[in-house]
């Protein structure tokens, strides 16, 4: 396969299974109470994965198989909450396979998404690393829906009060920061702990992996 026809990741936001996919994993998970998870979440960690990798000097396919499993990592969900991740990764394969993927670049894309969840994923590759750093960074106001809870549902309420929320590489320092503006009237600083500190573990692990330091800014202060 020449490089006119490798698969990107337009050609999978333009696959009509995908979209199927994601658009009902996304449904699923309204009905459920979750916050967003379609195709800006989507997109978001598939960006967010692919400029990690790009920043860090590995190779322009290497990061482009991070944006392809970012953006398909969540989409297991339209299947069931639970094990989504290993879900999705079977659903990838079916795509990929379809879509003439080499079998290599299909297996890569499978551990990463695979490997997305803190409940059971761990960093074993660059890909699956910079997909659970795109994955486990995208905290922001724009992900509760209409019907959220900010009041009651402690999810609801920490994605509402982060007003802003960044990954930046810095690669002579070998680190990577995931800042966060949280409205701690809305939100003490501390619930974000609460849901997420397994979360900000399984990130470390992944910023050590791709042989960088993980540092966790909020409101302007660096958490050691």
């Amino acid at each position: 396969m020449n490089e006119s026809q490798r698969v990107t990741l337009d050609t999978i936001r333009e696959d009509y299974e995908t979209q199927m996919y994601i658009a009902r994993a996304d449904d699923n998970l309204a009905v459920l109470g979750f916050t967003e998870h379609g195709d800006r979440h989507c997109s978001a960690v598939a960006m967010t994965a692919q400029t990690i990798l790009l920043e860090l000097g590995w190779p322009q396919r290497r990061a482009e198989l991070a944006a392809i499993a970012g953006y398909m990592h969540d989409m297991g969900n339209m299947i069931t909450r639970e094990q989504h991740g290993i879900a999705a990764a079977l659903l990838a394969r079916h795509i990929l396979d379809r879509l003439g993927t080499p079998l290599a670049e299909t297996i890569d894309v499978m551990c990463a998404i695979g490997n997305h969840e803190e409940e059971y994923g761990e960093p074993v590759s660059e890909v699956a690393a910079a997909v659970i750093l795109g994955d486990k960074s995208d905290v922001r106001s724009d992900r509760v829906r209409e019907t959220g809870d900010v009041v009651g549902d402690i999810h609801d309420r920490v994605n509402a009060a982060a007003e802003r929320a960044s990954v930046s590489v810095d690669p002579d320092s070998r680190t990577i920061t995931l800042a966060l503006q949280i409205d701690t009237d809305v939100s003490p600083v501390m619930e974000y702990f609460e849901i997420f500190l397994s979360r900000m573990v399984l990130c470390r692990r992944a910023a050590e992996f791709l042989g960088c330091d993980f540092h966790l800014v909020i409101n302007d202060v660096r958490l050691h």
